[in-house]
Parts: structure tokens; sequence; C-alpha cells
């Protein structure tokens, strides 16, 4: 791929619409920063973790890779993956996982670059500079293209909201573990290097 040239990494800025080739071509030249397009086409820029988000993130990919690898059903993703989702936006939760089988219908082009999937359980790890209502319009729009369970984790406030298709979300105030549910059977993901 080319690289982009001076007028491009100076013509786009947060809130501002960028074309999906625009978007890629960006991304490959800005590898460091965390780069995502909403389904209207925005460009959204977030800085990179700071060493607490970047421990809380380890301690949570870790156990999920850890788990997939003994579960063998399906494949984990960390925060430097983007999917696109049905409705056009590209998206990087902080983790991901997505069943064998839908991964694997996917053509080798596509797994190569933005795969064109909902993860089937996405996770948002809420940093200082996240604001919590934009991480909740992530959450309602993962559930809307697909995904069958989510949870936005906020050390902040040490709560965690976990989202299912067809039910209200629900919030636990300090909780000490989270459940995969049936959508990751026998995963326990411990809390407390994240929330506290």
């Amino acid at each position: 791929m080319n690289r982009p040239s001076v007028p491009l990494l100076s013509k786009y800025r947060p809130g501002q619409w960028i074309s999906e080739e625009d978007f890629r071509v960006l991304c490959a030249e800005m590898r460091d920063d965390r780069l995502e397009r909403t389904a209207e086409g925005t460009l959204v820029m977030m800085s990179p973790a700071g060493g607490e988000s970047s421990g809380r993130n380890a301690a949570l990919s870790g156990p999920l890779w850890n788990w997939t690898q003994r579960d063998g059903r399906g494949k984990v993703f960390d925060s430097s993956g983007g999917f696109v989702l049905p409705n056009g936006a590209i998206r990087s939760p902080d983790a991901s996982w997505i069943e064998w089988p839908r991964w694997n219908g996917l053509t080798a082009a596509q797994r190569r670059g933005f795969p064109p999937i909902c993860p089937d359980f996405v996770v948002e790890l809420r940093s200082e500079s996240d604001k919590k209502a934009e991480l909740r319009i992530k959450m309602q729009e993962y559930l809307e293209q697909g995904a069958r369970l989510g949870w936005l984790i906020d050390p902040l406030t040490t709560t965690v909201e976990i989202y299912r298709p067809g039910r209200a979300v629900e919030v636990l105030e300090r909780p000490n573990e989270l459940s995969g549910e049936d959508v990751l059977p026998g995963f326990v993901l411990d809390l407390r290097e994240i929330l506290y």
C-alpha cells in the first residue's frame, strides 16, 4: 500500500468525514495511533494508553487469550484489531473474540485487513481520556451489529456494565469477577487487577 502524502495526513482531524479508503491508508501510516471510523464516516482518534490503562488491558487480554487457547472454539483479538461492522463503522474494541466458524467464513484477504465482521464478544475498558457516554454508544452499536455479549469495564467508578441482545444493561458495582456466560462458557475474568 502506498504511504499517504503529507496533504492526506494534514487533511483529517478528529470529527471530520473520511472515506473508508483514506481511513485504511491513514491507519497504515499511523500505526502507533488508535483510529476508528463511525458508521457515518467520522474519524475518531484515541490517544495511546497510559501505563495504568495498558496494564489493565494486559490483565484483560492475557486471561482471555489463555482461556481461548484451552477452549479452542474461537479466536481472540487485542485492542489493535479493527473490524468493519455491518453498518460500515470500523471499530477496535479493547478485547474481542470470534467463533471459529464465523472467522473461517471470511476470505484470507478479509482476515488480513479490517475483517468485515462484528465480534461475538467485545470489551471496552474505560481510561481517563474516555467519555463514558461515547463508550455506551459503542457498546450499543456492537449489540446492534451482532455482538452476543459485551462488557464496559470502568475502573474510574469501579463498575461494569454487561450488554446482552434483547436485555436491559446490567450494572455491577465493585464485582470481583465476570463470567463469559454461554458465549464464553467457562471463562471467568478476575477483576482485582483491572478495577482496583
